[in-house]
């Protein structure tokens, strides 16, 4: 009898044995969630360049521009650093020259030398990759720039205008057009408002004015310069306007002009005030109206003689010495 229930307990075994592992291998594993694809982001074209730009400067030269937001600016003309720093460019101007005085932190910066003697290799070593020049470089040292693959833009304004154009220029050449644009706004309001009481001033309202550029020999600025101008839109008549630019002036044709107001410029080197001394002094001009009527006027040389942003300030003064009843301030 045992005999026999061992029998069968062996074979329920075996059974529960064989249908456990049936189970085991029919049944569905659990499912694991599918592996997402890896995504990798679209792989992004290599950026270009963009092409090279060609402009033309005031000497009408065609220039071609690797870039048009330079980091690194030699100025070899001190109207040219006024503009750079009024356009808010000061910190990429890494040299100038010796006569580059305005503003005053332009003083911190490295010189390259003279105005018109620039020391061509100083300018390389400073690896710009925007230089601005002017016409006084146009014969030897431009072409020197430019042979050791240095880019060069010459600016060179002689009027009011040609002013406004070189400013207009700059910005374009540098990256700072709107800055250009906000400066040339400010000021050509400025000028508008000058013009606005000298325009319709008939001949005789009109002073006869002398500029005085330099006292030995006499020289006066004639037509053609930019005090000429200054005077005219001022709403005065220029006394010098039968010369050609700058040059000598005999103390007779002065006499005979009988100026009623007489400017000089200070401030020239070592100079001074001598130009000043002159007209202030000089006992043949005793009897002219300005020395009657004390009409003699001193003018910054600089402020007066840069064709630059502050051109609009020395437009400002001559109106006020030419019609200071019309500019009281």
């Amino acid at each position: 009898m045992k005999s026999t229930f061992r029998k069968l307990s062996a074979i329920f075994l075996v059974a529960a044995l064989f249908s456990s592992l049936l189970i085991s291998c029919t049944a569905t594993p659990e499912s694991t969630p599918p592996t997402e694809p890896e995504i990798k982001p679209p792989t992004e074209p290599e950026s270009t360049p963009p092409p090279p730009v060609e402009i033309i400067d005031q000497l009408g030269r065609t220039v071609t521009l690797e870039t048009t937001n330079p980091q690194r600016i030699v100025s070899l003309a001190p109207s040219h650093t006024e503009t750079l720093y009024a356009l808010g460019l000061g910190d990429r101007l890494v040299a100038v020259t010796d006569y580059c005085n305005y503003p005053p932190e332009v003083k911190e910066k490295p010189s390259i030398g003279g105005f018109s003697t620039p020391n061509i290799e100083e300018v390389v070593a400073m690896d710009p990759d925007l230089i601005l020049a002017t016409v006084i470089h146009e014969d030897k040292v431009i072409p020197q720039l430019e042979a050791k693959g240095l880019t060069v833009v010459a600016v060179d304004p002689t009027t009011i205008d040609e002013v406004i154009e070189a400013i207009t220029l700059i910005g374009k050449v540098t990256g700072a057009e709107k800055e250009a644009d906000s400066l040339l706004a400010d000021m050509q309001k400025r000028i508008k408002a000058v013009t606005d009481k000298t325009d319709g001033l008939a001949g005789a309202e009109k002073p006869n004015v002398l500029y005085v550029v330099w006292h030995d020999p006499l020289m006066a600025a004639g037509s053609g310069t930019l005090h000429d101008e200054l005077i005219r839109t001022a709403g005065g008549t220029n006394v010098a306007s039968e010369l050609d630019g700058y040059a000598a002036i005999s103390l007779e044709v002065v006499i005979a002009a009988n100026p009623q107001v007489m400017i000089a410029g200070v401030g020239m080197g070592t100079g001074e005030d001598l130009p000043l001394q002159f007209i202030t002094t000089e006992p043949r001009l005793e009897d002219t109206d300005a020395r009657i009527n004390n009409r003699i006027y001193r003018i910054d040389v600089d402020l007066v003689g840069r064709p630059g942003p502050r051109i609009v300030e020395a437009l400002e003064q001559f109106a006020g010495f030419i019609h200071p009843e019309l500019f009281e301030e």
